[in-house]
C-alpha cells in the first residue's frame, strides 16, 4: 500500500502542478479525494484525509500544498499516530487578502506544535502568505523551514515542471524520518 499522501489545495493541482508530476512518476503517491476541490469544507477535508490514512499500510507522509497545508494542522491531533511526517508547501496566510473566500472553515488554524516532524517550504515572493507568515508557523508548529526563493505561490503557475529541488527536499525530509 502506499504510504505518501499527495494533499493539493483548492482546485486539485492541475497537469502542470509538480505535486501531479510525482504522482505520476510514482505509484507509492496516492491524492486524498475530498467531496469538492472548489469548495473545501474543513470536515469534508478532514473525514478524506483521515479516510486516505486509513488505507495506507503503514506510517504515512504527507504532501501537502497551500490550502492543504491548514488541514494537515487542523487534522494533527486526530491523525497523530498515523503520520510519520508532513511536507508543507506554501503555507497560506488565512488572514491575508489573498486568502479566498470560500475557505473560511480552515481560518482559525491551530498555533500549537505538530506532534510529528514537519518541514515547511516557502517561496520569498508567495502572494498567499509571506515569508514571514511561514517563519512565524514555523516556530508556533515547531517545524523545519526552507525558503526556495522567489517562485511564487510554488505551484503549476510558478513553471517548477516536476520541481526537482522539491523532491530532493522531500526525500532529504523523509530520509530524516528514519524507518
Amino acid at each position: 500500500m502506499p504510504e505518501t499522501i499527495v494533499l493539493p489545495g483548492i482546485g486539485g493541482s492541475g497537469e502542470t502542478h509538480w505535486q501531479t508530476r510525482w504522482e505520476a512518476d510514482d505509484p507509492s503517491f496516492v491524492r486524498f479525494r475530498p467531496a469538492d476541490w472548489d469548495r473545501p469544507d474543513l470536515t469534508d477535508w478532514r473525514d478524506a484525509l483521515e479516510a486516505a490514512i486509513a488505507r495506507t499500510d503503514q506510517r504515512a507522509v504527507l504532501v501537502a500544498h497551500s490550502l492543504a497545508c491548514l488541514l494537515v494542522v487542523h487534522a494533527a491531533a486526530r491523525i497523530a499516530g498515523a503520520v510519520r511526517g508532513a511536507f508543507l508547501v506554501a503555507v497560506p496566510d488565512p488572514h491575508g487578502p489573498a486568502f479566498p473566500e470560500e475557505a473560511t472553515t480552515f481560518r482559525d488554524v491551530p498555533s500549537r506544535a505538530l506532534p510529528f516532524p514537519a518541514l515547511i517550504v516557502a517561496s520569498s515572493d508567495d502572494p498567499y502568505g509571506s515569508s514571514e507568515h511561514a517563519h512565524r508557523r514555523a516556530r508556533e508548529w515547531n517545524a523545519g523551514i526552507v525558503v526556495i526563493g522567489p517562485h511564487g505561490h510554488i505551484n503549476g503557475a510558478s513553471g517548477l515542471g516536476r520541481w526537482e529541488e522539491g523532491r530532493r527536499l522531500l526525500d532529504a525530509f523523509r530520509a530524516g524520518l528514519g524507518g
